[in-house]
């Protein structure tokens, strides 16, 4: 084995030796468990407060989800008195609320992904921060029971990404799940020819010398590099046979970025969500974190753009509506597939006692019962929409939220 390839080996070799517990730790420190218990609390007679917080990029900047966190906070207080709260149960919640900002306020606590997840409740003893790769959007709610819905639906929308990092001699796998950044086992190419210019015999001056022996050099580099991406290729096809894949993110160096792609099987191409560049020899967790969910958010934009053109479709033939009233209407029935929202919108509401139904007008209520004051009724149908097993897409695109109107859908069945 060539001295480059026998040192990486040893120092992949060193590297797993040591990440071995760190496995073991991530393998057993999946969502299910926690959605299990705070699922298991049910409804109790307390108030907990479950966070949700969007940490992308441009919210770390100048501390930009605190004002975030600080304003949802102030909304969220206002309304509290109004939705019948005892000045008790209100101090309990502003303790709550208080203990999750301050947590916040600390840089060290933030997650490498772009989301976190955050449950309190005094009188439960309950403070659970679940850092996440991504959430739909930030929300603060009060409820009886913490919301889990979305954690269980990142658990099947987010799944299982695998990531690659190669270069002509060696690859390194990784798995990206809601949980954190898993290293499996590394390939390292067989006999490979040591890298650098072909030194034949000299030439004149003048006139560059050429002989089979610089092409069959070349040629035998250019076969080491094929059956290198081959056998990286072979892994990934394994790898999606042995248990299910969301996605696959290519990650090569220099021109070779997307080398790989040439000898996927078509049932493993279908995966890819797209390339990066990433250095196989000294790339981390965190920067495989970082670019996967790079190439994850570029394909969203794309899911975004379909279904807004489906939704122009679908309010041409009824099967898609537009506007806060009609889509919570439609949500109420049950007809909702995909729920739209605009990453943007804001807005207070009601729901319905005796139903359950939203709406953005206390008279809507009519007949289902007192209305009760809710902050931000587009949260409350997230929420909803969870519940009934929808697909959510929250829309980022300034072009397309101005589409959505805040709330649109995507349907089910038509009635009438």
């Amino acid at each position: 084995m060539p001295t480059a390839n026998r040192s990486f080996s040893r120092r992949t070799a060193g590297r797993e030796q040591a990440t071995v517990e760190e496995r073991r730790q991530s393998r057993a420190s999946t969502l299910a468990p926690l959605i299990d218990r705070l699922t298991a609390m049910g409804p109790t007679e307390h108030w907990v407060v479950s966070c949700y917080l969007k940490l992308e990029p441009r919210d770390r900047g100048r501390g930009k989800y605190q004002i975030k966190i600080k304003n949802r906070i102030k909304g969220l207080l206002e309304g509290l008195e109004a939705r019948g709260l005892s000045r008790t149960a209100r101090a309990v919640v502003e303790r709550d609320l208080e203990r999750i900002r301050d947590f916040l306020a600390q840089p060290t606590n933030l997650p490498t992904g772009r989301g976190i997840a955050i449950f309190a409740c005094e009188p439960l003893e309950l403070f659970e921060a679940v850092p996440l790769p991504v959430v739909f959007r930030s929300r603060l709610v009060v409820d009886h029971s913490p919301l889990v819905r979305e954690l269980a639906a990142l658990e099947s929308e987010f799944g299982r990404v695998l990531c690659v990092a190669y270069d002509r001699t060696n690859a390194r796998f990784f798995a990206v799940t809601p949980s954190g950044v898993e290293e499996q086992q590394s390939v390292a190419a067989d006999d490979t020819t040591r890298a650098g210019r072909f030194h034949g015999p000299r030439a004149e001056r003048g006139v560059r010398a050429s002989s089979p022996g610089e092409h069959n050099f070349n040629q035998r580099i250019r076969e080491e590099k094929q059956r290198h991406y081959a056998q990286i290729a072979q892994r990934l096809f394994a790898a999606m046979r042995e248990s299910p894949v969301r996605g696959i993110v290519l990650a090569g160096t220099g021109a070779d970025v997307a080398a790989v792609q040439t000898h996927l099987h078509p049932y493993v191409a279908e995966a890819v969500l797209g390339t990066t560049k990433l250095n196989p020899k000294t790339v981390t967790p965190a920067d495989v974190l970082h670019a996967v969910l790079e190439v994850r958010r570029e394909r969203e934009r794309e899911w975004e753009r379909r279904h807004v053109a489906e939704l122009a479709e679908g309010l041409g033939t009824g099967w898609a509506l537009t506007g806060m009233t009609a889509t919570l209407e439609a949500l109420s029935r049950g007809q909702v597939r995909s729920l739209l929202v605009d990453s943007a919108a804001e807005r207070p509401g009601f729901r319905c006692a005796a139903s359950g139904r939203l709406s953005v007008t206390a008279n809507g209520c009519n007949a289902d019962g007192p209305p009760e004051a809710v902050p931000d009724v587009i949260d409350e149908a997230i929420e909803d929409a969870l519940r009934q097993g929808c697909h959510v897409d929250v829309v980022e695109d300034a072009d397309a939220r101005a589409q959505v109107g805040g709330l649109a859908c995507l349907l089910r069945f038509k009635i009438g």
